[in-house]
């Protein structure tokens, strides 16, 4: 239920269907968080992300309880105390790739703006990604840092120095075209 409800998010997010879009049904976002006492990161293996070719438009949707960690006490404490993933079930991205027009067959280097929706705060982000095409098919990958305070996670006294202020996300998505 929750994929039929994420692919309409994302179809929604596009006036039509056509044969412009590229969808990664299965793209990485993973997250590291160094700190003193044990470092945290997990992956997450269930992205969906759709582009639309004509305007370079873009769309991510990710729940947050598909995160997996090495420990599930770690997993445990993400779900519950710091993301809320029961009242805060989803990452959002919508936005830009800043002159998509111009992607040749090389990798490059490509501006990502817009807007991430992240335990219920929007804000606008830009992220440098690199794209590379290979025949209708295109690789976008890249990182970027989000701030803990910046989207009202609130981490406990005792446990700050468990976690870091700023939080390195890094991600990479292999479009198809749609239908296929």
């Amino acid at each position: 239920m929750h994929k039929i409800i994420t692919l309409f998010f994302i179809f929604a997010f596009f006036s039509g269907f056509s044969q412009d879009k590229i969808i990664a049904r299965q793209g990485q976002v993973s997250f590291f968080s160094y700190t003193s006492v044990e470092n945290i990161e997990a992956v997450n293996n269930q992205v969906l992300s759709i582009i639309d070719l004509s305007n370079g438009e873009i769309a991510v949707n990710m729940l947050m309880r598909a995160f997996v960690f090495k420990k599930a006490l770690m997993e445990e404490h993400f779900n519950e105390s710091y993301v809320e993933s029961d009242i805060y079930p989803k990452l959002q991205f919508e936005g830009e790739i800043q002159d998509f027009d111009t992607i040749g067959t090389t990798a490059q280097a490509k501006i990502v703006k817009g807007a991430m929706t992240l335990h219920g705060v929007t804000k606008d982000i830009e992220v440098k990604t690199t794209i590379e095409r290979l025949d209708s098919n295109y690789i976008l990958s890249g990182d970027f840092e989000v701030g803990v305070s910046d989207h009202d996670i609130n981490v406990p006294p005792l446990l700050r120095p468990n976690i870091a202020k700023v939080i390195k996300i890094m991600f990479r998505f292999e479009y198809e075209p749609y239908g296929d």
